[in-house]
């Protein structure tokens, strides 16, 4: 799928466009003050209580969840001590410490592997903040907000968005305490709603979802003020989504209309910064057009909710689409997509629900040691993806939510809603916002079987059929387990009329120090569209699905 550069598609939307001028902002000496230091009057009862009160008691099995935490060969879960925090945005510190953010109580809050003891930092600020609010109105407010993105700077700090509220809130570790700064909302803008968050050097870049921007903070060096600028979406009535940065200090994003059309954008920001810096006082103050820092590239029509984005190995650009079960690659030289997808959600994440097909809705993607990392999180699985071999290993998320299912008189179903997640080396470490569960993926554990496939491009006239063969091995490191068995693993970036996949054999078996092998036939129809499409192979348990993926061409 290849796609036209700047200068031809949307340029007459994109001529024009005015960067939004660098201008330095003071920032409030509250900002940098004792967040203790408040005076209020308290007019009605309206404190925040606990996490669980921003809850009726019909809707807490919904929202707090249902469970004790679970675990599996692969996957440990911890439960927060504190009763439906909502644990949402997840990052880890160069000590090894994780720290989350809770969505319902607006705390930030740690965990230490080592210990596995948890701490809970009140946050009197947000507490201030919404007592405040409630008084406006004469009742209380529910203390909640969306809380998607987290970082930690190398001043020992951790920063967090606010998505609900237009802030962004900085912890400091040393002295355990809040700051909080407004995000600006400039007069043009209907809403707006910080969402992820980095923390690069001196910068702190953030994505504005429904001001549709990209938001750049600059830290002085010394006194207390903030450059700050943001790069405006080249198409109107569009949310931005996630960024991500290049090797060359190219700031890449996603922006789209929904249910309509949408672009990859790639900022210049290296050229943007010697522009700034050689403008005059006069031009600086006008702004500089975005067409001149800015390439893009239309999305491929079968692309809707282009969510998470990463830099991958050789400078790939990788998109998660939430809407369906499909991830992208973008190469920049070439200029061509390539569409992937993950394995079809089980019947323990959907239920009863009848529908043509099912989507596991991939969130977010990361690139960590060669490997892409996302959350599917209407699977209930982290998904670890490596390029180069296209090898893909899905981990089971074992604690399950009915409330988020159809899941009448079915035991184990349901969904955890698993939104975040954070690698650091083999461990993965994720939340999962109503169960109030933070929780672990160990990447080193020994996988139960591995998958090899004879073919690994194939190319099919309409109605022609061939057979490829997969290798279901099993490692001598299992020894005492006997035989290990799993179901057929198959799915497809075509349609289910272009191609057809088939197998006599829907569970594979295999002594341990072994392997066998199964004919698979991949056919396609008699009125497929010409294309080329990834076929995804492989076997799947309770607990770990592990395939890999073939090139099918129909000419």
């Amino acid at each position: 799928m290849k796609t036209r550069t700047k200068g031809i598609l949307f340029f007459a939307v994109v001529a024009g466009i005015m960067l939004t001028s660098a201008v330095t902002i003071a920032i409030p000496a509250a900002f940098f003050g004792d967040p203790n230091e408040v005076d209020t009057q308290i007019i009605v009862d309206v404190r925040a209580g606990i996490p669980l009160d921003n809850y009726p008691p019909d809707q807490q099995d919904q929202y707090c969840g249902t469970g004790e935490a679970m675990s599996n060969r692969y996957v440990k879960e911890y439960k927060i001590p504190t009763a439906c925090t909502q644990p949402l945005a997840i990052t880890t510190d160069p000590y090894g410490t994780v720290w989350f953010a809770q969505t319902n109580s607006g705390n930030l809050a740690k965990f230490d592997p080592l210990t596995e003891k948890f701490t809970e930092f009140d946050n009197p600020v947000w507490d201030d903040y919404f007592q405040a609010l409630s008084e406006s109105v004469g009742e209380k407010i529910p203390a909640r907000s969306m809380m998607w993105g987290i970082d930690y700077s190398s001043d020992g700090s951790i920063w967090y968005t606010d998505g609900y509220h237009d802030a962004l809130w900085k912890f400091s570790i040393s002295d355990e305490s809040y700051d909080r700064l407004q995000y600006p909302n400039p007069e043009d803008t209907e809403g707006v709603f910080p969402q992820k968050l980095t923390v690069d050097g001196s910068r702190i870049i953030v994505n504005d979802l429904l001001g549709s921007r990209i938001s750049f903070f600059e830290f002085a060096q010394v006194g207390q003020e903030i450059r700050t600028f943001a790069i405006p979406s080249p198409l109107e009535n569009s949310i931005t989504s996630d960024f991500t940065i290049d090797s060359e200090d190219n700031v890449w994003y996603t922006t789209w209309i929904p249910d309509e059309t949408g672009i990859l954008v790639k900022f210049d920001y290296p050229s943007y910064e010697i522009a700034q810096a050689e403008s005059s006082p006069e031009w600086f103050s006008q702004g500089l057009l975005l067409q001149r820092f800015i390439e893009f590239y239309q999305f491929p029509p079968e692309m809707n909710t282009p969510n998470g984005i990463t830099v991958g190995p050789n400078q790939k650009i990788w998109i998660a689409d939430t809407s369906g079960n499909f991830f992208f690659s973008f190469d920049p030289e070439t200029e061509e997509f390539t569409k992937y997808v993950t394995s079809i959600p089980h019947a323990d994440s959907y239920g009863n629900l009848k529908l043509p097909t099912y989507s596991s809705n991939p969130y977010w993607i990361e690139h960590s040691d060669g490997n892409l990392v996302m959350n599917e999180h209407n699977a209930n699985r982290i998904a670890v993806f490596n390029p180069e071999s296209e090898t893909m290993v899905e981990y089971t998320v074992p604690s399950r939510n009915p409330n988020w299912s159809d899941c009448e008189g079915i035991d184990y179903c349901g969904l955890s809603q698993v939104f975040d997640f954070t690698v650091d080396g083999s461990k993965i470490w994720f939340t999962e916002w109503v169960e109030n569960n933070i929780g672990v993926v160990d990447t080193s554990a020994t996988l139960p079987f591995t998958i090899d496939i004879d073919n690994q491009n194939i190319i099919l006239e309409r109605g022609q059929t061939a057979e490829v063969l997969l290798q279901f091995n099993i490692p001598n490191v299992l020894l005492g387990e006997g035989e290990v068995s799993a179901s057929l693993n198959k799915s497809s970036t075509a349609s289910s009329s272009d191609l057809i996949i088939t197998s006599e054999h829907t569970v594979l078996n295999s002594l341990v120090g072994d392997s066998q092998s199964y004919l698979i036939q991949i056919t396609a129809g008699e009125d497929a569209l010409s294309g080329t499409h990834k076929v995804l192979l492989g076997a799947f348990d309770d607990e770990i699905a592990i395939s890999k993926f073939i090139t099918v061409t129909i000419v």
